[in-house]
């Protein structure tokens, strides 16, 4: 049941003994949702049809239960508008949760209206689902947005619009749809001059003391309807959901954001003791581009679920789970999926020894070489191949390295890594050596100069 309460007081007469009838406003015909998650704040956007009659009229708004912001309403004709006149909005003395337009109308029947205003307690958030296909190539990418409804109010067949990035406000909505008198201080209330009560005019509006950016501005203030699907706000970003939702208020409701079959993922598999521990780290990677059928428009960050097809009845095995943030278009997301146990490295220091010491004028060590001998064995147990990084840091930047083995790909990381790429088969095993030697004392300063004069 909606919450808010609309009323249209049609004047028949002027004068002290005037008739008035009551009449229900019609349901919404369409509501639009834009919810600016970091600020708990939501800007909505009805459209109504009242039923006016020629010269003045009265149209009463309630936000009883709500976390409506009352100092934001406003209301725009969307038809007629040079023969419809939005006076002025009333709040009337000592009554709470109540708000009274004033309307001339040069026109009788029905007239199109769009009503906005900023409440609270509308959130949403961003996961994902993704398969990927048995040889792991491709993906099959789903979007999903779950939207939470505490604002004291139902929207039905809403369009929901979602804000990814910050918004900053100088007033909490919530505490403003709960203050005694929507216009400030409950001090002074009108004498007995202002039996209208205070007025704004719709101009005048504070709209809930916004500090957005000016693109975000604009978009509260302009009323009319909006074509856009998905558009850039300066450092905000415009996420619109297709379709209608009824949201109801108390309850989370799950919507799809997009559907993407076969987007291209490399699947990369890191070993990195300093970082990982002695587990092997299964990484999933893609673009947000159109090479990779996205790219049309940022994704917001979330948490997205990795399974994988095992046959064609449709059968799916859980892979991990990664949280990113907001992915740009363009950019290149990697996504942590968790230790995996189907492929293995196994580091074993071999031999260690000392040589070349190096002494001072007092006989002291001033300079040694350490030569460390590793021997590393690589499993891979699934039934398809896998990529393998392993990176191997030092403890000083003054070394030199010989390998030996099936060690795949060599680079020199930086000044103390070194990393192996290896691309192994399926269910196969591997092993390889290398001899690790490092310099130290009056040692690495020969071993620079000797890099430096050989232009290493």
């Amino acid at each position: 049941m909606k919450r808010v309460t609309v009323l249209l007081i049609i004047l028949l007469t002027k004068g002290a003994a005037a008739k008035v009838d009551l009449v229900t406003l019609p349901a919404r015909d369409t509501v639009q949702l834009t919810i600016y998650n970091s600020a708990d704040l939501t800007l909505v956007r009805e459209s109504r049809a009242l039923t006016v009659k020629q010269g003045e009229n009265k149209l009463q708004f309630s936000w009883a239960d709500t976390l409506i912001d009352p100092t934001s309403l406003a209301m725009l004709p969307k038809a007629d508008a040079d023969k419809i006149t939005i006076a002025d909005l009333t709040y009337p003395p000592r009554v709470q949760n109540l708000g009274l337009w004033n309307i001339q109308s040069d026109i009788s029947g029905k007239v199109p209206v769009e009503i906005t205003y900023l409440t609270s307690g509308l959130s949403w958030r961003a996961f994902y689902m993704g398969t990927l296909t048995e040889d792991e190539k491709t993906m099959r990418l789903q979007g999903y947005v779950r939207v939470t409804n505490n604002s004291g109010e139902d929207y039905e067949n809403a369009q929901t619009r979602l804000i990814v990035g910050k918004v900053h406000i100088l007033d909490e909505i919530a505490a403003l749809a709960r203050q005694q008198y929507p216009y400030g201080r409950p001090g002074a209330v009108p004498g007995e001059g202002e039996a209208g009560g205070r007025r704004f005019s719709d101009e005048s509006t504070r709209l809930g003391e916004l500090e957005l950016s000016k693109r975000v501005v604009q978009q509260l203030a302009e009323l009319k309807p909006k074509e856009i699907k998905k558009e850039g706000l300066s450092e905000y970003f415009l996420y619109t959901i297709e379709g209608t939702e009824t949201i109801e208020t108390g309850w989370s409701k799950r919507l799809q954001s997009f559907d993407v079959g076969e987007v291209r993922v490399v699947n990369l598999y890191k070993f990195e003791e300093e970082r990982h521990g002695n587990f092997v780290v299964r990484f999933l990677s893609f673009k947000n581009d159109k090479e990779h059928k996205l790219g049309e428009t940022p994704i917001p960050g979330g948490l997205l679920k990795v399974y994988r097809g095992i046959d064609d009845a449709g059968h799916l095995s859980y892979t991990g789970q990664s949280e990113f943030k907001y992915i740009p278009v363009n950019e290149e997301v990697e996504l942590n999926l968790g230790p995996a146990a189907n492929v293995v490295v196994e580091p074993k220091l071999m031999d260690f020894k000392t040589k070349n010491y190096m002494f001072d004028s007092r006989r002291d060590i001033s300079g040694w070489d350490e030569i460390r001998t590793f021997k590393l064995e690589v499993r891979n147990t699934r039934d398809i191949p896998a990529k393998l990084e392993i990176k191997r840091n030092f403890p000083t930047q003054y070394w030199d390295i010989e390998k030996s083995g099936q060690f795949g790909e060599f680079e020199k990381e930086d000044m103390d890594t070194a990393k192996f790429t290896l691309k192994l088969e399926p269910r196969s095993k591997t092993e390889f050596e290398y001899v690790l030697t490092t310099y130290h004392g009056v040692r690495a300063e020969e071993w620079a100069k000797e890099q430096q004069r050989s232009g290493k």
